[in-house]
């Protein structure tokens, strides 16, 4: 059965509302699928369900609608990246677009109150929960550590037993020497503070020609 142009326009205008909702957070954060995408993302879920409805009327109405999560899992694999220090990014936002075209679905299929909850609940883990995310990232930070600094000085492992005398636990290492120079890497997981004085101590340490933090 058909949607009244009525209907078709109530959807429409919640799924831009519950699509800016989410996007409006993902936009304060300049995350790379802000407030646009996300309505768009919203609002061509709910377009290609309310299609669905009419094209497969009479056969598989939710065989379009299916294949939204499909083109989904393009959009959120191109959000999410790999930084400098072998952590992943982008899986707070490509959730975030997945959740917006579930919501797109849910109008279009005109379950309202489940969509609009849905987005409540969806706006309140991305606002609130980031003050206990960034709680958590204080306890337990992995930071990417490069000392470099002259062969003759022999410090090969004084800077891994500062480490650990700060209570920082080595993930990864790796040394490299160009000239007279070497170079050392260190992925580090520690809480802020830990990280904060051993930077403070290299920061002070005269043998050291490069630091990076």
């Amino acid at each position: 059965m058909m949607d009244s142009y009525q209907t078709l326009v109530i959807k429409l205008v919640l799924a831009i509302v519950i699509g800016g909702a989410i996007g409006v957070e993902r936009e304060l954060r300049s995350k790379s699928a802000g407030f646009r995408t996300l309505i768009l993302i919203c609002l061509g879920a709910t377009l290609f369900t309310i299609f669905s409805q009419y094209i497969g009327e009479k056969t598989s109405p939710d065989r379009i609608a299916s294949n939204v999560v499909v083109g989904i899992g393009f959009l959120g694999a191109g959000v999410i990246f790999r930084g400098s220090t072998s952590s992943v990014h982008g899986i707070t936002t490509a959730a975030s677009i997945w959740l917006s075209a579930a919501l797109g679905v849910g109008i279009g299929c005109g379950y309202y109150v489940a969509s609009v909850l849905g987005c409540v609940l969806v706006v309140t883990v991305l606002f609130l929960f980031s003050f206990l995310d960034a709680f958590l990232d204080r306890l337990n930070q992995i930071r990417e550590y490069k000392i470099a600094y002259p062969y003759e000085e022999n410090q090969q492992h004084k800077y891994e037993e500062l480490m650990v005398k700060y209570g920082l636990s080595i993930k990864s290492r790796t040394q490299n020497k160009t000239g007279n120079i070497i170079t050392g890497y260190w992925i580090v997981k520690g809480n802020e503070q830990k990280h904060l004085d051993f930077i403070e101590f290299i920061l002070k340490d005269n043998a050291v020609t490069e630091f990076g933090f």
